[in-house]
């Protein structure tokens, strides 16, 4: 594989001029580290900093029911819903997504089966390699093949996703609006 077709690691900030990302205590690991995630995750990371999210997506040994239930016509590989009170704060953000060089990070979080990290971590300060700027951050997960739902809530769908068996992130609930 050549260089250019590496899959890239990247940060996501809605910070435009960090020229050097220091490594920072962290609840995930014993020293501090710089994190990345891998190019394949990078719709998980494709909202505003505190933007409360219920993702989920399908299997190919995932229960045909609960795909059928939960991933609606099954033309999205993902679904990712957000609250009504975060729509205009996603469309208004504008984030920066930042490359880093491959070579300093490991993978934080590889699974057994798992055919490649989300996670990566770097002991060492990192200087990107490149920064681009994402505007459009709605269209950005449509272009990815992510169906976007905007709820009033997310608890209700955050424990029926629990309870389906199908594969979940749950990122910033602790930003949520109250459970109802």
């Amino acid at each position: 594989m050549r260089d250019d077709e590496t899959p890239g690691l990247f940060h996501f900030s809605e910070e435009s001029d960090i020229a050097r990302f220091e490594p920072r205590p962290s609840d995930f690991t014993d020293e501090p580290v710089v994190w990345a995630i891998h190019e394949a995750f990078e719709h998980q990371y494709l909202f505003p900093r505190g933007c409360p999210r219920v993702m989920y997506t399908s299997l190919p040994d995932s229960d045909p029911a609960a795909v059928d239930r939960y991933l609606a016509d099954g033309s999205a590989h993902t679904v990712v819903a957000i609250e009504a009170a975060w729509l205009g704060r996603m469309q208004r953000t504008r984030l920066y997504r930042y490359t880093m060089p491959r070579g300093m990070f490991a993978p934080q979080d590889q699974y057994e089966g798992a055919e490649i990290a989300r996670t990566w971590v770097s002991t060492e300060a990192v200087d990107p390699v490149r920064v681009d700027a994402i505007d459009d951050l709605l269209g950005a997960l449509a272009r990815k093949g992510v169906e976007i739902r905007i709820l009033p809530s997310l608890w209700s769908l955050r424990d029926r996703i629990l309870a389906s068996g199908l594969p979940f992130s749950f990122i910033r609930m602790r930003n949520a609006q109250p459970r109802p």
